[in-house]
């Protein structure tokens, strides 16, 4: 499978914090260095009625790791709204402490040169910063900008792009990966998160986590870069692997894939992206090192269309819930995981229900009557599941037109989705959502289905794995049926996704331990 790199790669973790109180950031500072951080980042700005020469020795004298010292006026998105001369003055007293780093925007930096003021100091290093708006700035606009900021004679030189698509984050690992000086670059928001989960792969020169309690948009906890995605270990060689969906916030992925790459010695990651245009998404991650994906709501069944070719099981049900980017040609190549995972877990259910057919009928859900929720990508493996082993599939779905298209694909019949409150299954049916109906954080929701008609379900399965047990499953449950957690069907489709990615066979017993801790 490939190995994981021996040493640690040169990446810095950086806690940027932002308390109101010196006392407060004292507090954060500790909590910084117990959950991992590398550096810390102070915004003097956020500080209440700071004092400049008092404040600094306290948090200068107290730090328990090294300490960047930012200080952002309102221009550039800092809270420091006064007289800019004081600012300044604060940054050059902030060196002559002893700093171990201080940062100065490209203009202040660039006016401080041309006057002779902008000396090096032998206790801190300076970081040139610039802040840009990603969508009006090329990849060459800003490979000439940080040209500029290197030529300010900064130690270390920083970017930071407003990214409104996950694709314009890329501009941002082609400017790690070809950068002379220490580059500290990134976009923010959650289109832009992959851009500090990646950054050590592209040998950036530090990545921000939030800690805690004190989470920040686009930016992962401290905890997560440790436990879910175990940067220590990424290099340039890490093959990248992703959720493509949206939303992605809700995935838990990287709980499972990463520690099972570090557990099967493969050297690979895995991420979410948060993906607005699929075909804007895959002309622009077209590299080897983008090596496969999980696709996610609302993608399985558009994503057809961007598969160079789609494997027969795929292309019967019409969803894709797994791409690999084939070795030898770049080829992406279409799997469904997801049909195989969702049966087997609701025959397992019949199973351990003592619901058997008989040893000449090789599935519990023969004859069955099976009431499927939902007719996307998720649905369709469903159906087409249901359907191979014989169950009588009926499909309610809110876009009405997709439901028929569904049941006719499998022989079914469809109906609208106002009609489920009032539909009377048969004794001893399935009920299947595939919907986000009760998905975090909207977990007081679930579909329609009367309460007392609940009784008649023999299996209640909800491919909502977050929560565990949904409000559905717990009212099913009530109600005397069988439950069967989407959970499971993560658990097995992922199986299946681990072989595709790696070539390998998936250490089931490791992963469904994960499951059981994390989930």
């Amino acid at each position: 499978m490939g190995s994981i790199g021996l040493l640690k790669n040169s990446t810095m973790i950086c806690a940027p914090l932002m308390a109101e109180s010196v006392e407060q950031m004292l507090k954060d500072m500790q909590k910084a260095k117990a959950e991992g951080a590398d550096v810390i980042e102070i915004r003097l700005d956020c500080i209440k009625g700071f004092q400049p020469k008092k404040d600094l020795q306290i948090l200068l004298r107290n730090k328990p790791l090294p300490i960047i010292i930012v200080y952002r006026a309102t221009s550039q998105g800092g809270q420091y709204d006064a007289d800019d001369q004081t600012r300044l003055e604060t940054l050059q007293l902030a060196k002559e402490l002893g700093s171990d780093y201080v940062e100065f925007e490209l203009k202040v930096a660039s006016d401080l040169m041309k006057e002779g003021q902008f000396h090096r100091s032998s206790r801190s290093k300076i970081i040139v910063s610039s802040y840009v708006n990603a969508v009006t700035s090329s990849k060459e606009d800003l490979s000439h900008l940080v040209a500029c900021m290197q030529s300010t004679g900064a130690d270390v030189v920083k970017l930071v792009v407003n990214a409104m698509t996950i694709t314009e984050t890329a501009k941002i690992f082609h400017l790690l990966s070809h950068c002379q000086v220490p580059l500290i670059a990134y976009s923010t928001g959650e289109r832009g998160l992959i851009s500090q989960i990646l950054g050590p792969k592209f040998g950036g020169f530090l990545v921000y986590g939030s800690i805690g309690e004190h989470i920040v948009p686009g930016l992962p906890t401290l905890s997560s870069f440790k436990q879910a995605y175990e940067i220590d270990c990424v290099d340039s060689d890490t093959k990248v692997f992703g959720l493509v969906s949206k939303p992605v916030s809700h995935s838990k992925g990287p709980f499972l894939h990463n520690p099972t790459f570090r557990h099967a010695g493969y050297n690979g990651i895995y991420v979410p992206m948060l993906v607005d245009d699929l075909k804007e998404f895959f002309n622009v991650y077209s590299g080897p090192d983008f090596a496969g994906f999980s696709v996610g709501i609302p993608y399985k069944e558009a994503v057809l269309d961007f598969c160079d070719e789609v494997h027969p099981l795929a292309q019967s049900i019409g969803a894709v819930n797994t791409i690999i980017r084939r070795p030898m040609d770049g080829r992406l190549i279409g799997y469904n995981t997801d049909c195989e995972a969702s049966i087997t877990a609701i025959e397992d259910a019949l199973r351990l229900g003592g619901i058997r057919n008989g040893d000449a009928l090789p599935s519990p859900l023969k004859d069955r009557l099976f009431v499927l929720v939902g007719a996307g990508g998720a649905g369709r493996a469903l159906a087409f599941g249901a359907k191979s082993r014989g169950a009588r599939v009926i499909v309610f779905d809110i876009d009405f037109d997709r439901a028929k298209s569904l049941a006719n694909d499998v022989l079914g019949e469809a109906y609208p989705f106002e009609h489920l409150v009032a539909f009377q299954p048969e004794n001893g049916a399935i009920l299947a959502n595939a919907t986000p109906l009760g998905m975090h954080p909207n977990t007081a929701n679930r579909i329609p289905v009367d309460q007392k008609t609940l009784k008649e379900y023999k299996v209640v399965f909800d491919a909502v794995y977050n929560p565990r047990k949904t409000r559905l499953l717990k009212d099913a449950e009530a109600a005397g049926a069988i439950i069967v957690s989407g959970v499971e069907m993560f658990l097995r489709q992922a199986t299946g996704q681990f072989n595709l990615f790696t070539g390998g066979k998936a250490p089931e017993d490791f992963m469904r331990d994960i499951i059981m801790e994390k989930f």
